[in-house]
């Protein structure tokens, strides 16, 4: 297990078997970063030339390794870029932390003296390197993740109570991200709705937030309590659907916040079934409940003053004979009526169940989070989130909390004409569950969930796109599930239980 420290040091004078030292491009050309300065000095005018010789160009993601000689006190030097230093963000400097942390091989003690001058870069440089040292070995008979025992940040805020407190809640979150990432990579035969919800219930055993409670609904009190959504959807496959309801409650809490994730655990699209591409990654389609269980426990965990209460609705989206048709209607929970006209639109009814039972807990706010719509990474690309609701300030409150965990969401609206579609699309029922027509499939699924709300502040988060990263990792996101809204969701909770 690796260690994580502060501490205040000179990374030319720090024994490590790494030293990492951010590189900036200037209008006089490449300097070393904040936290950096001391190694530059110590190659004294060779430095920049060294950089010119081996191509490397400070650009962001840019990587390259160099033995030291003797030039300082540690063997090997990481150079990470940080582009242009009048554009450094905290969140470039945490794409940087998460470079070298996928780049370290071999290290057993690493020094990471990228720019650390304040709390909130502390913050980025512990986030950065904690999520890019991610790794899923599970399936893989021969891994051997390399990850340094020992993990030192160097910043003269070493001895700052507030910088100490951050590195630990960084620790939490990530440790809570890397359980979110974990379930969506698990291979869906090896995660069906009972095993997710096991998961869940072993989790909360191995979680110091022993505060937590875990309760599991089987399929038959499902039937028997009309959650028609999470019935329906889950009545294809052989592997019976779930409900799993955590709820946290601490003395003191100074708002009530109530989270629900979509959890299908694998999507074929039901009897309107996917094109076999399409279906390769479908394990993610449960990443939303993955999220909002992972968050509740990081809020425990960092002991948040604000009740938490998380329904997590699981189920297979499989075809069989007794799969729900296209065209049948489904009794809510609650009671409206739904018309299903495309059973590859599932997220929705199981989420409207579950949306339903959080109203009654009488939040003061409601998130769903949800890999809803193939039409949102249309709009917004694989690594920007949609953000709806019902209420501005509650959507300027989650667009802020998301900027500072640095993930990406973007605003859409819900628009009249879409609340008027879902009402009157369904000739039989109370609601279309489907758009007739081809296009806004995200503004419509998110008029479709606001049906269930009654009246709740309410936001919600559709991850389709940076749920599941298909491509090569980046920054500190990995290839395969990456935890998104995870962060978000503990940030959010954190600024409602400071609200008056």
């Amino acid at each position: 297990m690796t260690t994580y420290s502060l501490r205040k040091a000179t990374a030319d004078k720090t024994r490590t078997d790494v030293v990492v030292v951010g590189v900036c491009q200037t209008k006089k050309g490449l300097a070393a970063a904040p936290g950096g300065e001391e190694v530059a000095s110590a190659y004294g005018r060779k430095f920049a030339p060294l950089l010119s010789t081996i191509g490397f160009h400070g650009k962001p993601g840019e990587v390259v390794k160099i033995p030291t000689g003797g030039m300082i006190k540690s063997p090997l030097l990481m150079l990470v870029g940080l582009g242009e230093r009048d554009k450094l963000t905290t969140e470039g400097v945490r794409r940087a932390a998460g470079v070298a942390a996928r780049s370290m091989s071999n290290a057993a003690t690493v020094a990471v003296a990228l720019p650390a001058v304040d709390v909130d870069h502390v913050r980025a440089v512990a986030d950065g390197f904690l999520l890019g040292s991610y790794s899923f070995t599970e399936f893989k008979t021969s891994a051997d993740p390399d990850r340094a025992g020992e993990v030192v940040i160097l910043t003269d805020l070493a001895r700052d109570k507030q910088a100490t407190a951050v590195l630990e809640e960084a620790q939490v979150v990530a440790a809570a991200t890397t359980m979110a990432r974990d379930w969506v990579n698990t291979p869906p035969g090896d995660f069906t709705p009972e095993k997710f919800a096991d998961a869940v219930t072993a989790a909360k055993k191995n979680n110091k937030a022993a505060k937590v409670t875990v309760k599991v609904t089987d399929e038959a009190a499902l039937e028997a309590d009309g959650c028609g959504g999470i019935i329906g959807v889950g009545r294809g496959s052989a592997n019976p659907p779930r409900l799993v309801q955590l709820t946290y409650k601490p003395r003191g809490a100074k708002a009530h916040l109530a989270l629900v994730g979509k959890g299908i655990t694998y999507d074929s699209g039901g009897l309107s079934i996917k094109p076999g591409a399409s279906m390769m990654t479908m394990k993610c389609d449960m990443a939303g409940a993955a999220a909002v269980v992972a968050a509740t426990f990081a809020i425990a965990e960092l002991g948040l003053p604000i009740a938490v209460t998380t329904y997590a609705p699981m189920a297979e989206n499989m075809v069989s004979g007794n799969a729900t048709r296209p065209g049948d209607v489904l009794t809510m929970y609650g009671g409206k009526t739904v018309e299903v006209l495309n059973t590859d639109a599932e997220g929705r009814l199981v989420l409207a169940d579950a949306i339903v039972k959080a109203t009654e807990q009488k939040p003061d706010v409601l998130v769903d989070v949800a890999t809803l719509t193939g039409a949102c990474v249309v709009a917004l690309g694989e690594r920007v989130g949609g953000l709806l609701g019902n209420d501005e300030p509650l959507l300027d409150s989650v667009k802020a909390a998301a900027d500072r965990a640095g993930e990406a969401f973007w605003p859409l609206p819900i628009p009249e004409e879409m609340t008027e579609k879902v009402r009157n699309n369904s000739k039989v029922a109370d609601l279309a569950q489907h758009n007739t027509e081809r296009w806004g499939g995200t503004l419509y699924a998110a008029a479709f969930l606001q049906e269930f709300v009654d009246g709740n502040r309410w936001a919600h988060l559709d991850i389709a796109g940076p749920a599941f990263n298909e491509k090569g990792p980046h920054g500190y996101t990995p290839s395969g599930g990456t935890g998104v809204a995870v962060s978000t969701l503990v940030e959010l909770a954190r600024d409602l239980s400071t609200q008056k």
